[in-house]
């Protein structure tokens, strides 16, 4: 006699109705505050919310029946500082797009503090934005987790996130940081000065190992007096320069890791009549007039603005494919007045 062992019956998904019991509220609200409606009081928006991450219940086991996330046709971008060309271009460009899907950008800038990012993406949150485009300064985004399980589509730019699942578009730093070091192998320098911003963000540490990687496979040694970190300006990197310089082996060479520094060293290397080579990760406005030679590690920050606004504007419309990573190229490019 054979005896057939019964299948376990797999557990339940919790429902919207579970959700609404445990909340003590109407199905009604559960489903506004799932669907990011602006008229739940907050108190009964924690309820839900609360209900809904103990019982596990996800927004996305919902999305097909849902046709979009457009709710407040508004989208936020927190960006590192408005001041600097480069996130002006990527805040111009998002704004652009936007508007073609008749879109408000809220735009808000986190001043690379790990604190004030926190606090502005969950204000935008709570805003009911339809989206949020982030370039990250903090080294954890967990506590984005429950917005993002509630279906709030979030895209990162320039930089990955930490401790959290999402669409990322980043450039080829590695990519950018050997090609540039390799030119100036190529030229024959050897004693190569190093200039980083904060080695807490991640695209000083690619660059950084993009220098250290290229050095090594030519030989050269990586001589730590030729490096210097936390660099927050031009003015800070005129410093720098001037420094290194002092040396008793003093580098024929400079590597810029962003565009701001590089516009310190050109500063002091023009004070000094200098004709130490230099390369400089980030095209700016107006390079080509610099009074002397120098090369950049340019890319299409346009581009890099228009892949991730329009990953967002997909996520928003409906689409729940697995979250991707983007890399864009980067090339050298000859600048200044020879």
């Amino acid at each position: 006699m054979l005896h057939h062992s019964a299948r376990p019956t797999p557990p339940r998904r919790p429902t919207m109705v579970d959700v609404a019991r445990r909340a003590g509220v109407s199905l009604k609200t559960v489903s506004r505050v799932v669907n990011n409606e602006p008229a739940v009081g907050p108190e009964l928006v924690g309820r839900v919310l609360n209900a809904i991450s103990e019982l596990g219940f996800r927004r996305n086991d919902i999305a097909r029946n849902l046709r979009s996330r457009r709710v407040s046709a508004t989208i936020g971008l927190l960006i590192e500082e408005i001041a600097n060309p480069f996130y002006a271009m990527i805040a111009g460009v998002a704004a652009e797009i936007a508007a073609t899907h008749q879109t408000l950008l809220i735009t808000a800038s986190s001043e690379e503090d790990p604190d004030r990012e926190h606090a502005l993406l969950l204000e935008m949150a709570q805003r009911r934005v339809d989206g949020l485009l982030v370039v990250p300064a903090g080294m954890d985004h967990s506590f984005l987790r429950r917005e993002v399980e509630m279906g709030m589509p979030v895209v990162f730019l320039d930089r990955p996130p930490e401790q959290l699942l999402a669409d990322v578009v980043l450039l080829d730093n590695q990519g950018g940081s050997r090609a540039g070091i390799r030119s100036l192998l190529a030229a024959g320098h050897r004693r190569i000065g190093i200039l980083l911003g904060s080695l807490s963000v991640y695209t000083m540490r690619e660059r950084l190992a993009g220098a250290q990687a290229e050095l090594a496979g030519a030989g050269v040694p990586y001589d730590e007096k030729l490096v210097r970190d936390g660099i927050e300006g031009p003015e800070h990197a005129s410093r720098a320069v001037a420094d290194m310089f002092e040396l008793t082996d003093q580098p024929t060479a400079f590597f810029c890791t962003n565009n701001r520094i590089t516009l310190g060293a050109l500063q002091e290397l023009h004070r000094r009549g200098s004709d130490a080579a230099l390369v400089g990760f980030d095209d700016f406005e107006l390079s080509h007039l610099m009074p002397r030679p120098l090369t950049v590690i340019a890319y299409d920050q346009r581009e890099l603005a228009r892949v991730a606004t329009e990953r967002l504007f997909q996520r928003i419309d409906g689409d729940r494919s697995w979250p991707s990573t983007t890399v864009l190229p980067t090339h050298l490019v000859q600048r200044g007045l020879c």
